[in-house]
């Protein structure tokens, strides 16, 4: 028995992965229209990007060149550029992908901060869970990277390493391989160098900097909560010093010494300072629609290149308005 051949819509046919072929090209020094004999800097040291393309490529015809333009196939020092007239200082450098456009990754919730074979470093926005929940399954953070590197290659995974609170923005980073995320995972506490918040609380601190020690145990609402008990809970130990102060509130810069599930949160209730916005942990008060905590230092020990990485933000701006 002959069985008919499946018929698909036109486009809707499997199509096949077309790996990325990237040329990498560096505009030399010495690459320059001339400059002015008086040695005036009129920036004729500068080569238009076209020109640039056509003398790397002499076999191609102009007009497959400027389709890797218009294809958003070329990318000028990490930025992705479709104009012709672009111009190179000497030591840029010009990447061509010549199977397809480049995979770029782009969403108002989530910047990619750093990203090579093995991890990616993001600044989190408020508001984003870091991974799924049972009620939200797509739409976080690891979804959108997770969709984003199968975009370049459909084998590539990412792998939590840590993660931030719904409600609290800034610096986190995801594995990209195995290795990166058994490496940081089992030697979490010695890969990490040094991570810091900032946090705006409610009221002004007894003392301007100290430590805050306690265990922390959770109960059967999921709620973190701090007791004097070692056999009740896992020791957990927060640093703070006040950065500055003014209408009700305290800005506070914090660094861990561990890293317990809502350890800041717990740590700067007990103070009787909670943290703007937080209700869940004693806030009063929501004054900026958010809880004010954002993740500013992320400073570890690369886990394949063992490399010292070291990212930062600033503090948002809005915290500085509570003041």
């Amino acid at each position: 028995m002959k069985h008919k051949p499946r018929l698909t819509k036109p486009g809707a046919e499997r199509r096949a992965f077309t790996p990325d072929n990237i040329l990498t090209f560096t505009v030399p020094e010495t690459h320059a229209s001339g400059s002015d004999s008086d040695g005036d800097d009129n920036n004729d040291s500068n080569v238009i990007l076209l020109d640039f393309l056509l003398a790397s490529f002499p076999g191609a015809k102009r007009v497959t060149v400027k389709d890797y333009l218009k294809h958003r196939q070329v990318m000028v020092d990490g930025q992705i550029t479709t104009q012709f007239d672009t111009p190179l200082a000497p030591g840029a450098v010009v990447r061509v992908n010549t199977s397809r456009e480049f995979q770029v990754f782009s969403n108002p919730r989530l910047k990619i901060v750093y990203e090579d074979d093995h991890i990616i470093v993001v600044n989190k926005g408020y508001g984003l869970l870091s991974v799924a929940s049972d009620a939200k399954k797509d739409g976080t953070a690891y979804s959108l990277l997770r969709d984003y590197v199968k975009r370049v290659d459909p084998r590539n995974k990412v792998f939590i390493v840590h993660r931030l609170d719904q409600q609290t923005s800034g610096l986190m980073m995801f594995a990209k391989t195995e290795q990166a995320k058994t490496a940081m995972q089992y030697n979490w506490n010695n890969m990490v160098l040094e991570r810091t918040y900032v946090a705006v609380v409610e009221g002004y601190l007894d003392e301007s900097e100290g430590t805050i020690r306690s265990y922390l145990a959770e109960n059967s609402r999921h709620e973190v909560y701090s007791t004097d008990n070692p056999d009740e809970g896992k020791l957990a130990v927060t640093r703070y010093r006040t950065l500055e102060a003014g209408h009700g509130h305290t800005l506070v810069e914090l660094s861990l010494d561990t890293g317990r599930k809502n350890q800041i949160r717990v740590h700067l209730k007990d103070t009787g300072h909670p943290i703007a916005g937080d209700k869940r942990y004693g806030a009063r008060t929501t004054p900026i629609h958010r809880m004010a905590l954002h993740a500013r230092t992320l400073r570890f020990i690369h886990p394949v290149t063992r490399k010292d990485m070291n990212f930062s933000t600033p503090v948002p701006a809005i915290f500085r308005q509570l003041l």
